[in-house]
């Protein structure tokens, strides 16, 4: 499945989700790697069948087998931490922010590609997962080591547009069923 066979899984009353997608495909505020990483850990954190396997397929030639896996990486290791950190967050008692986490997080120090693109893609999940506390831990560093606004803000609207059309299609599908 190609990136077009997903826009023609979106129905009609989302059409500004599937012009979304191709504007965000054809983005250059991003490298290559830096903007298909964020569309595949997108597509893995919210975890929608044809989704995923579209975004694969549109991925498996503009990314080494490393930013694949780093990708898919990305979507599982703040699958853990953004709910762990979330919850810290939210939680009146202060005392658990204070306990060590306890949880391994190897793969964020050695991802297997370039750190910032591995911050740029968890950036982008932890925006999809909701924790604002994930987002500003993998924001400052993209900032410290040179990206701009602009290029944190196409991360975040790849995980948006990414996310929407994981609902929708999963809706359309659930209509279908």
């Amino acid at each position: 499945m190609s990136l077009d066979a997903l826009r023609d899984l979106i129905p009609a009353y989302a059409k500004d989700i599937s012009l979304n997608l191709s504007s965000l495909a054809s983005e250059t505020v991003l490298n290559d790697q830096q903007k298909w990483g964020c569309f595949l850990a997108s597509a893995h954190a919210v975890a929608t069948v044809p989704v995923v396997r579209a975004i694969e397929a549109a991925a498996a030639d503009k990314l080494s087998p490393e930013a694949l896996n780093a990708a898919r990486a990305a979507a599982a290791i703040m699958g853990m931490n953004n709910i762990y950190y979330r919850s810290l967050h939210l939680m009146k008692n202060k005392e658990y922010g204070t306990l060590p986490a306890r949880l391994r997080m190897n793969v964020i120090a050695n991802p297997g590609v370039d750190k910032m693109d591995f911050e740029l893609w968890c950036t982008a999940v932890s925006a999809i997962n909701g924790c604002g506390a994930c987002i500003d831990a993998h924001e400052a560093p993209l900032r410290q080591h040179g990206f701009t606004a602009p290029q944190v803000q196409a991360a975040l609207r790849i995980g948006a547009v990414v996310h929407a059309a994981s609902r929708v299609v999963a809706s359309a599908e659930a209509l279908n069923a």
